[in-house]
C-alpha cells in the first residue's frame, strides 16, 4: 500500500505526517503561525501553507523541497512588526527585519489555498482573493471581486468575513469561491467578472428553520463551510444549515440533507473517481456543542449523489467524543484514501472508501485543515 503525506495546518504551524516504518510527524514549520490552510504539488514537492492573523499579519509560506525549508511571502503586517519597528531590542529578540508588504490594511490572514493551471491562489480575511503566476513569490489581488456591486453588504461569519473555499475546473476560465457569509461566487471568464450563485431548486422541501444562516428568499442562506466538485459542472455543498447538491455549477441547489442526522457541519469531501460518492461529518448544531450527535463519531457516506446516506463507525471512537472536524478538515486523495482531522489534535484515515478508520496521528495541536500529497 502506498500512503500520500499528509498536510496538516494547526493553531501552532503547519505538520506533515508521512509514512515511513509507521507514521511520521514533521512540524511545526513556518515559524510559530497559525496556519489555516496546507496544499501541495506532488510533481515538483511544492508546498505552502497560508495563515496569520492580528499578531503576525498575513502570509503565505512555501517550501521548495517538500518540507524541509521554508520562506515566507508577507502580505500585512501586524502587531508585531508595529511593535518590533519602535524597540530594537524586540527586533533583535524576534531576528525581525522590516518588511515590504503589498496588502497592508487590506487582509489580516490567509484562510485558503488552492493550485490550478500554473496559479497559486489564495482566499483572506477580510474575503479577497490574491492570485501567483510565480508559485507564490509575489501576489496580486482580484480587483474584480474586491469590487462586487454589493460587497458593502456582505455580512461576516462567527470567524470573520472569510474566503475559504476556491475550486477550479478543468477549464481554466471556471473558478468557484465559497465566502462566510456572503455565499457561492462563479467566474467564467478567469476572474475577469464574478457571479453570485446561491439560488435554491427545491425551496419548498427544505426544513424551515428560524435562524439568520438558513434557507431563505429562494437562496440556500450564505454562510457557506466548504465547497467540492466532483466532475464537470457538479459541485456539492456543506452550508450551515444543510447538505447540497448542483449539476450546474451553482445556478440552482438541491438539499440533500434527508438522511443526516443534522443540517449542521463543516467538511465536504467527494470521490475522485465516482462523482456521485461523498462523504461528510455532521455535528450536532452550532449553538449546542458542535460535536458529533450523540458524542459516538461518524462519517456519513452516500453512494448515489445524497439520495441516501448510511454512517460509518469502525474505527470511531463511539463514547464521549466531543470533537469538532472544521470546514477544510477533511481530505481525499487521488488513490481514494479519505482522512480528516479533529481540533482535539488527532488523524483518521480510511482506505477503504470509508467504510472503517484508523486513528494515525494524536496530540497535535488543534487542527485546522488536512490536504493530501
Amino acid at each position: 500500500m502506498t500512503h500520500p503525506t499528509i498536510l496538516i495546518g494547526t493553531t501552532k504551524g503547519a505538520f506533515l505526517l508521512s509514512h515511513a516504518d509507521g507514521w511520521q510527524v514533521s512540524g511545526p514549520h513556518c515559524g510559530g503561525w497559525g496556519i489555516n490552510h496546507v496544499v501541495g504539488d506532488a510533481e515538483t514537492g511544492h508546498i505552502w501553507a497560508g495563515g496569520g492573523g492580528d499578531w503576525f499579519g498575513a502570509g503565505i509560506w512555501r517550501s521548495t523541497d517538500r518540507g524541509a525549508t521554508w520562506s515566507l511571502a508577507k502580505l500585512s503586517n501586524g502587531q508585531m512588526d508595529e511593535w518590533a519597528a519602535g524597540d530594537p531590542d524586540m527586533a533583535a529578540m524576534f531576528d525581525w527585519t522590516p518588511t515590504e508588504t503589498p496588502f497592508d490594511g487590506q487582509v489580516t490572514s490567509i484562510w485558503s489555498l488552492h493550485h490550478a493551471h500554473g496559479r497559486l491562489y489564495a482566499g483572506g480575511n477580510p474575503a479577497n482573493l490574491y492570485v501567483s503566476t510565480d508559485n507564490g513569490e509575489t501576489w496580486t489581488q482580484s480587483e474584480s471581486l474586491a469590487s462586487f456591486p454589493d460587497r458593502e453588504q456582505w455580512a461576516p461569519g462567527a470567524a470573520g468575513l472569510v474566503l475559504h473555499s476556491i475550486v477550479s475546473h478543468d477549464d481554466p476560465a471556471k473558478l468557484w469561491l465559497g465566502i462566510s457569509a456572503a455565499g457561492v461566487f462563479a467566474t467564467e471568464d478567469g476572474g475577469e467578472s464574478w457571479a453570485r450563485r446561491n439560488r435554491i431548486s427545491n425551496a419548498d422541501a427544505c426544513d424551515h428553520h428560524h435562524h439568520p444562516a438558513a434557507p431563505s428568499g429562494g437562496e440556500i442562506g450564505h454562510c457557506v463551510h466548504n465547497i467540492a466538485r466532483a466532475e464537470g459542472d457538479l459541485l456539492y455543498q456543506q452550508n450551515h444549515h444543510g447538505t447540497y447538491r448542483s449539476p450546474d455549477g451553482g445556478r440552482v441547489w438541491h438539499d440533500i440533507s434527508h438522511g443526516l442526522p443534522s443540517s449542521f457541519g463543516f467538511p465536504i469531501a467527494v470521490h475522485p473517481r465516482d462523482p456521485e460518492t461523498l462523504w461528510t461529518i455532521p455535528l450536532n448544531g452550532d449553538i449546542d456543542g458542535r460535536f458529533p450527535p450523540g458524542a459516538r463519531a461518524a462519517v456519513w457516506k452516500s453512494t448515489d449523489g445524497g439520495q441516501s446516506w448510511s454512517d460509518k463507525r469502525a474505527g470511531l471512537p463511539q463514547r464521549g467524543c466531543f470533537f469538532t472536524v472544521l470546514r477544510q478538515g477533511m481530505a481525499v486523495h487521488s488513490d481514494a484514501t479519505l482522512g480528516f482531522g479533529t481540533n482535539t489534535g488527532s488523524i483518521f484515515l480510511s482506505h477503504d472508501d470509508g467504510e472503517t478508520w484508523d486513528e494515525v496521528a494524536r496530540h497535535l495541536p488543534t487542527i485546522l485543515s488536512v490536504e493530501m500529497m
